[in-house]
């Protein structure tokens, strides 16, 4: 951002900007202008004002206070705007004030109209600049929404030399006051006729996200840029609505939040595929230069986890569910949500290695809603998880309304439609036994074979739940024991388990969660069979020890949600830094 000052720099031609927070630090020279701590060219202005100075370069001061200090009331002096408002010792902090956003702006049923002849300060970057004569339309935009706000400037408003020396371009951070009409164009109902535009930041020309549209392959390059564009925008947009409408459900429906450990011993799934966590390598400084030998060994040459930093073998949960049991045995009701991890070399669309959660997903870190509900069994744990997803969804469509639409138009046509679907239709139970007998006479070949006791893959749940019921979300309950997981409880019939799984269009499964094993004889039966080491479960028996009861939670994978709600096709897209098998940027 640049502020003109005078040759004596007696004087800030702001007249009616607002707080902004930004700090940063300044030294004063035996010259008339104030100079950065090092080296920082003035560029020369071609206006009545004298030179350009960027404000970031301003004293130590926040940003806000130099705007701040100009308003209203004309120019104001140097004695005024610097050495007045220094900060003393024992000055109490400012008031905390939301800033106008544009969503504030263009968010209302109205798009604007009732905020005419408005004075407003907006801040944001630039998406796109143009000139028509000597008039200039800038396209700015500030994350609040997909909706762009234009600023027509003409060559009489103060910074208009800013434009002339070519400083404002694609990318480029701007501050923008001017008085809110009526747009002359189509495309908007508003526009901000400017009054005074300051650049905050510039933007090289190398900035890889111009108009031209690029693919979502190259934005995976570019994670650090990519939330510019309107879709990674929207994705988060709405990514963000929907960890608030998860908070929102579990909160009102009395439901305790906990954190659950990322370190574990202990593996969840019991399938192995977990990330270890080990301080006998070397500090990553020297990890690549450090030799295997380096590892201290046992006798027998096995590793010697009693050196480890936890003693024993510790790894990154796959899950937060064991740990989420232990407190609704006390609280009754709970839910966690954070990140998972699993080290599963897989390359799918539909996988992550951080998970933020779910049974299925393809990715290395992702993050998991796992609620756990005590006094419950398999019915309400299916109830429970129809509820919240109808309540997340129903919650997106009602306040993500112009990030939907255009999801609709350029991602997935109908989606809006799918997922009203969701909302308003009666989900469909069936157990897995017919299942497979829908499976069997279904006139279709699927790739995999389908057979009793086999794991039901993507396509035969997409079958399912979009050619077999129409569209309609499916839960299927009552699997196989011997491919479900250890903790689930063992049915009557002794070959299958109290679980559950949720199917939806286009997605497939989208929820898994069980009536968990609350006896102890089965349970303690169950980790013999599958040869895992109870004393690593040691505290899970005990909870069947002590006041055990019918308890049943789920697990939802977030990313795999936020696809399902945006129609964004790959996993990775869906996640603001995803990490996969080779993929650790950012």
């Amino acid at each position: 951002m640049a502020v003109a000052l005078s040759p004596a720099a007696t004087s800030l031609r702001l007249k009616s900007f607002t707080a902004v927070r930004f700090f940063s630090f300044y030294r004063k020279t035996p010259k008339t202008h104030l100079t950065p701590a090092f080296h920082f060219p003035l560029k020369p202005s071609t206006s009545n004002s004298t030179p350009f100075l960027p404000l970031h370069y301003c004293r130590t001061r926040s940003f806000c206070s130099v705007i701040s200090a100009a308003v209203s009331s004309g120019e104001a002096t140097k004695t005024e705007t610097f050495e007045k408002n220094e900060l003393q010792k024992g000055e109490i902090v400012g008031e905390f004030r939301k800033r106008l956003r544009i969503v504030d702006i263009k968010g209302g049923p109205d798009e604007g109209l009732n905020r005419l002849d408005e004075t407003l300060v907006v801040r944001g970057w630039v998406r796109t600049f143009r000139a028509q004569s000597s008039i200039i339309f800038i396209e700015v935009n500030d994350g609040s929404c997909l909706s762009n706000l234009q600023c027509v400037m003409s060559s009489d408003a103060e910074g208009y030399d800013q434009i002339e020396s070519g400083l404002i371009s694609t990318g480029a951070s701007l501050l923008v006051q001017g008085v809110l009409v009526k747009s002359q164009g189509s495309k908007q109902k508003v526009e901000l006729k400017v009054e005074k535009l300051i650049l905050v930041g510039t933007s090289d020309p190398s900035f890889p996200i111009q108009k031209k549209r690029v693919s979502r392959e190259f934005l995976r390059t570019k994670a650090h840029l990519r939330p510019r564009t309107n879709t990674f925008g929207a994705v988060a947009r709405v990514r963000n609505a929907l960890a608030y409408a998860t908070h929102k459900f579990f909160q009102e429906n009395g439901f305790v939040w906990v954190s659950s450990p990322i370190i574990t011993a202990s593996d969840c799934e019991g399938a192995g595929e977990q990330f270890c966590v080990t301080t006998l390598i070397p500090s990553s400084r020297e990890t690549t230069d450090s030799p295997v030998a380096a590892i201290p060994r046992t006798e027998d040459g096995s590793v010697d986890w009693s050196q480890d930093f936890f003693g024993k073998p510790a790894f990154l949960t796959v899950s937060g569910q064991l740990n989420g049991e232990t407190y609704a045995t006390a609280l009754s009701d709970v839910y966690t949500f954070g990140p998972t991890f699993r080290a599963e070399n897989s390359n799918t669309s539909r996988h992550l290695a951080e998970f933020w959660l779910n049974a299925k997903t393809d990715s290395s870190i992702s993050k998991m809603i796992e609620p756990e509900l005590a006094f419950a069994d398999l019915d309400d744990d299916m109830a429970c998880a129809t509820a919240y997803l109808q309540y997340v969804v129903q919650y997106i469509l009602e306040n993500c309304k112009e990030d939907m639409d255009f999801f609709n138009t350029w991602i997935e046509k109908g989606i809006i439609s799918r997922l009203s679907d969701v909302v308003e239709k009666s989900f469909v139970q069936l157990t897995y036994t017919d299942a497979i007998d829908l499976l069997l006479k279904a006139k279709k070949k699927f790739e995999f074979p389908v057979k009793w006791g086999c794991d039901l893959q993507s396509e035969h749940e997409r079958y399912i739940t979009e050619v077999a019921f129409g569209g309609c979300p499916v839960i299927i309950r009552d699997y196989p024991k011997e491919i479900k997981a250890f903790y689930m409880r063992e049915n009557d019939d002794e070959k299958t388990v109290a679980a559950m799984d949720m199917l939806v269009p286009r997605v497939g499964e989208l929820i898994g969660g069980s009536q968990r094993e609350e006896r102890l004889e089965h349970l303690e039966k169950r980790l013999d069979g599958l040869k895992l080491n109870k004393e690593s479960y040691w505290w899970y028996l005990d909870l069947r020890r002590y006041g055990s009861v019918p308890h049943a939670g789920f697990g939802l994978g977030f990313e795999r949600l936020v696809q399902f709600a945006t129609g964004i096709d790959n996993i990775r897209d869906a996640i603001p830094f995803p990490r996969a098998p080779g993929s650790a940027e950012f």
